[in-house]
């Protein structure tokens, strides 16, 4: 993930700040519990294809 990307992509839900996670290849917004994937370098902004993340996951 290129982290000037990083930097101005938000969730599109809160508008706040998205972090990274390598393992996993998704985008988390901590605040809304939602990650959102990567799929073939692009990430997928849509709330629909979010996944909720459960409360172990958000820590």
């Amino acid at each position: 993930m290129d982290h000037r990307l990083l930097e101005i992509v938000a969730c599109p839900v809160c508008k706040g700040k998205l972090n990274f996670d390598k393992d996993k290849n998704e985008l988390i917004c901590k605040f809304d519990r939602l990650a959102y994937p990567i799929k073939d370098g692009i990430p997928v902004l849509l709330e629909p294809e979010a996944r909720t993340l459960s409360s172990e996951e958000v820590k």
